[in-house]
């Protein structure tokens, strides 16, 4: 008999690093998912090296003969949760999350970028790196430091190097999308040696390092694609049509629609996907609030209590700290979580009523700057499995709200992986000097 062959890749595996966990979707060449995995991080969502830990974990539960079958891999994570690293990825302290404001690198801000762009608020991923610089002393540009986000990061260990940065991830950091270059002086500061090289999402970037290779069992020839924000790749697993739009019920709640054009205003995002322009914000609001007060067990059973024809009479405010980026711009804004009835019931159908009233204003707001008028919403993320917010979310938009939960940003990601991969290598920009 002759030696056994090892098997060709054909398989495409997609990362999601949400606030809460990671996700896992591996899809063959046709796009079928075969495999789909969850997992917690072993650390603090603050720690990066967490997110390593957790990637390794995860994929060491996918069976040996899958992982040496896997030809590209990509990851999406939280577009604003920003580190700071050494050039050899070590990182400088823990990361600062999305959700993160810096009030206090306002007048910073309005020095380097317009007031229309995305990296002007101070709950941007500019503020936090204005942040972290200056705790390091490092804002000079003495110290040969990175400012890399979670997936970016991520995505360095898997090459075994960190050059490279998704434009998604780096929108609300100060990339121009439509210039393709970084925005105001940012460029001209003296710590501008420490952004990454922006390449757009599902760039083929090169195999996986000889380290990641080795403690993730993948095999050598795996190519790394760049990937996309936790957001956007929940976009792409949903698949929707003309008309629609996408609402991500995580831990944060997460508008995104499809336009001609893009957007200008306080909070938006506009991301260039599969060739498309998609605009969006993202509220601190969501789902994570409602765990502060009730267990999930506690949610499924007393949403069955609700009857979504008879308001609660309650106005609240769920955000789980002061400061909001969408539907308004304001880091100071504070939480309403009180009264807090008797009925557990009824306060619960008073938080998803606020989330709610913010998802509305949220789709008021992206129509007011220029959106095509919306027909449908489809709901993504753990919060799409409550039939009842379905129904108050339906009542409150007046349009049809479809609930698709099984739909993870993981298996989006996958198939950014899957066209990335089929694409071959870039034109990757030459290394600055």
């Amino acid at each position: 008999m002759g030696a056994s062959q090892e098997p060709s890749p054909d398989l495409a595996l997609g990362i999601d690093l949400g606030s809460s966990g990671l996700r896992l979707a591996l899809i063959d060449a046709q796009g079928t998912l075969l495999r789909e995995r969850s997992g917690g991080y072993p650390l603090p969502f603050e720690q990066p090296e967490g997110w390593r830990q957790g990637l390794v974990e995860l994929i060491g539960t996918l069976e040996e003969p899958l992982r040496a079958r896997v030809g590209a891999i990509a990851v999406d994570g939280t577009s604003g949760t920003l580190l700071l690293c050494g050039p050899d990825g070590s990182t400088r302290g823990p990361a600062l999350p999305y959700h993160r404001a810096c009030a206090e690198q306002a007048e910073v801000l309005a020095s380097l970028v317009s007031a229309g762009s995305p990296a002007a608020s101070a709950s941007g991923s500019l503020a936090r790196a204005l942040n972290l610089l200056g705790r390091e002393g490092a804002l000079d540009g003495s110290q040969h430091l990175l400012l890399r986000h979670q997936a970016d990061w991520l995505m360095g260990w898997l090459l075994g190097h960190w050059r490279w940065g998704e434009e998604g991830n780096n929108l609300r950091l100060g990339w121009d999308l439509q210039r393709e270059s970084w925005a105001g002086r940012i460029e001209q500061q003296p710590w501008s040696s420490a952004l990454p090289e922006v390449v757009p999402s599902g760039t083929a970037l090169g195999p996986l390092g000889p380290v990641a290779s080795e403690q993730l069992g993948l095999p050598e020839t795996c190519q790394v694609v760049s990937g996309t924000t936790d957001a956007n790749a929940a976009v792409l697993a949903a698949g929707h049509g003309p008309g629609d739009g996408v609402s991500v019920l995580g831990t944060t709640l997460v508008l995104k629609r499809f336009v001609d054009a893009p957007l200008e205003g306080p909070g938006l995002t506009n991301h260039r996907v599969g060739g498309r322009w998609l605009v969006g914000g993202a509220s601190n609001a969501g789902a994570g609030i409602l765990r502060r007060f009730f267990t999930s067990e506690q949610i499924e059973q007393l949403s069955r209590q609700i009857d979504p024809r008879r308001p609660s009479g309650l106005r609240l405010r769920p955000l789980p700290a002061p400061g909001e980026r969408f539907p308004v711009d304001d880091p100071q804004l504070e939480p309403v979580l009180e009264p807090r009835p008797i009925s557990d019931a009824l306060y619960l159908q008073a938080l998803l009523e606020g989330l709610t009233a913010i998802e509305a204003q949220g789709w008021r707001r992206l129509a007011e700057l220029g959106a095509p008028p919306l027909e449908r919403v489809i709901s993504l993320g753990g919060g799409a499995r409550n039939p009842q917010w379905r129904l108050l979310r339906q009542r409150a938009l007046g349009i049809p709200v479809l609930n698709r939960p099984g739909l993870a940003p993981a298996l989006g990601t996958a198939r950014l992986a899957l066209g990335g991969w089929r694409m071959g290598p870039s034109l990757l920009p030459q290394r600055r000097p």
